[in-house]
């Protein structure tokens, strides 16, 4: 969405006065946009198929896949145990 230029023009106001009145706030802003900047355009590159080496998968993927396969595990078993405790109590 576009700023009006009245909203650009207050903007850079407040942008100049924070810059006079905190340098080192300005500087720390400065640094963590560039490299937030940095990193934004690592992203696209590798989503439009640039980056040299495939994400390894996250954490997170790990963990769900994990715990998806414990969950399948625990229910195979507890099948397996109710079918056995079934065919021992009705004898044919």
């Amino acid at each position: 969405m576009a700023w009006s230029q009245d909203e650009e023009r207050m903007l850079a106001m407040i942008e100049r006065h924070l810059t006079d009145e905190d340098p080192k706030l300005a500087a720390r802003l400065e640094s963590f946009n560039h490299r937030a900047g940095h990193r934004a355009g690592h992203r696209a590159d590798q989503r439009a198929g640039r980056g040299a080496a495939r994400r390894r998968p996250g954490r997170s993927t790990l963990i769900i896949a994990v715990s998806w396969l414990l969950i399948a595990t625990l229910i195979a078993t507890l099948l397996v145990m109710a079918l056995r405790h079934d065919a021992a109590a009705f004898p044919v």
